[in-house]
């Protein structure tokens, strides 16, 4: 086992925030030999119960745990901070010619290596990503992750219309590789598959069909895609399906809301598809930065809460402008004070570091897994520096409160504040 010495942030099941000024985490084997937290605390209690435990002490660091991160497309990573008009010609001039090029095993693999590390760097330890419609795409980013031990949910998207040549798939064979890729990767270690529509106006009828009934014949691997993001794809959707009651509607007539089903974006929502999703069980990926910088809406928090559907957050990452959920946090509050039904609605700081975490984590289905530092969970967290840039020293010096201290973080940290990520490790 080991123990670390440091200030502890982790969470309640009340969402709310519990934090140690000089802590004790321990971690060790449990019985499959994963590394998971095996004591948490004061460092006064929490001591006792190891005597004689070698401890590594972090004076003024905070442990805290590894990111989750909801919605990302790895073959955009090169892609990041390209400018467009919007989200339809963002894809036709940027992103489709950049994944044309996944086809190629080698090319493949350069970018799984670093967008990985780029997502361990900023601290993400878990997460939900898009690969291309290429199976090779998948196989590299799925070896990656193996390697270096991260939590990966991803698969091959699933595009067979009104897509370029290069990007688009052949029905009957993109279903035959969904299903080949779901028995070759998921729940070998640590990864996870997802069946991965783009979206509808690229999927036909007959493929979202068969994307439905591969979810049924899989409960436990997940379903991910994107919805409502921008009014020009919702007026792309109405003219594919006039009969629909609504965009999100579409997919559930396919078979593709259920646990474990987790869709970007969900802006542009009435009380109607809120409620679908409640009953459902299916889940948003909020994508604040990536709807910034592409102008397609606001995350209605508030309508959310009401109705009372699931959510996290994610970098969407390249229509996203950064890695680091310090980012993502700091523009979900934006969205926040500007984007909703009842505007000036202030995220605690407490809850935006929950969406990013055991917030994620429980929508997903793998709360108590990943996403916190309580006992059982699996051992992934950070060793941050408060101190890690001159003004954020100075601010976090002056912090009275954890809700100050946080919020410090959430404004001024990138992910220089990022000192070491620690993946659990199988013994």
């Amino acid at each position: 086992m080991k123990a670390y010495r440091a200030a502890i942030l982790r969470f309640a099941p009340d969402r709310s925030a519990i934090y140690e000024e000089d802590g004790l985490l321990v971690v060790g084997p449990n019985s499959q030999g994963t590394q998971v937290v095996q004591a948490v605390g004061a460092y006064r209690t929490v001591v006792q119960d190891f005597p004689g435990l070698a401890i590594e002490h972090l004076p003024g660091r905070i442990l805290a745990p590894g990111f989750v991160d909801m919605h990302i497309h790895y073959p955009q990573t090169d892609i990041i901070g390209s400018p467009a008009d919007g989200l339809l010609p963002w894809l036709e001039n940027y992103t489709f010619p950049a994944e044309k090029r996944f086809v190629a095993p080698e090319y493949a693999a350069e970018v799984a290596r670093f967008f990985i590390a780029e997502l361990l760097r900023n601290g993400v330890t878990s997460a939900l990503a898009f690969a291309t419609s290429h199976p090779s795409s998948v196989n590299a980013l799925f070896a990656e992750a193996q390697q270096q031990r991260l939590r990966l949910i991803t698969g091959k998207v699933l595009q067979d219309q009104n897509s370029p040549d290069g990007v688009r798939d052949e029905t009957e064979q993109s279903l035959l590789d969904t299903e080949a890729l779901i028995q070759r990767w998921h729940g070998v270690d640590r990864l996870g598959y997802a069946i991965t529509p783009r979206f509808v106006p690229t999927s036909s009828a007959a493929q979202l069909r068969g994307a439905g009934e591969l979810a049924a014949r899989y409960p436990d691997v997940w379903v991910q895609s994107h919805v409502a993001e921008n009014l020009g794809e919702i007026a792309w959707v109405r003219d594919l399906y006039p009969d629909a009651r609504s965009y999100l509607s579409v997919y559930e007539d396919f078979g593709l809301l259920r646990p474990r089903a987790v869709y970007a974006h969900c802006i542009h929502f009435d009380d109607t598809d809120r409620a679908l999703m409640r009953d459902s069980g299916t889940v948003a990926a909020i994508s604040p930065t990536s709807n910034l910088f592409l102008g397609s809406g606001f995350f209605d928090y508030e309508g959310a809460d009401r109705i009372g559907f699931g959510y996290g957050l994610a970098s969407d990452v390249g229509g996203g402008t950064s890695f680091s959920p310090f980012h993502t946090m700091r523009a979900a509050y934006y969205v926040g004070r500007e984007g909703q039904t009842k505007p000036g609605l202030s995220l605690n700081p407490q809850n935006l570091w929950w969406q990013h975490t055991a917030g994620a984590a429980q929508a997903l289905g793998l709360g108590g897994v990943v996403g916190n530092l309580a006992v059982g969970c699996e051992a992934d967290f950070l060793v941050l520096n408060p101190q890690a840039t001159p003004l954020l020293a100075r601010k976090t010096a002056r912090a009275q409160s954890l809700d100050e201290l946080l919020f410090s973080l959430i404004i001024l940290a990138d992910d220089r504040a990022v000192e070491r990520t620690v993946i659990s490790q199988a013994q």
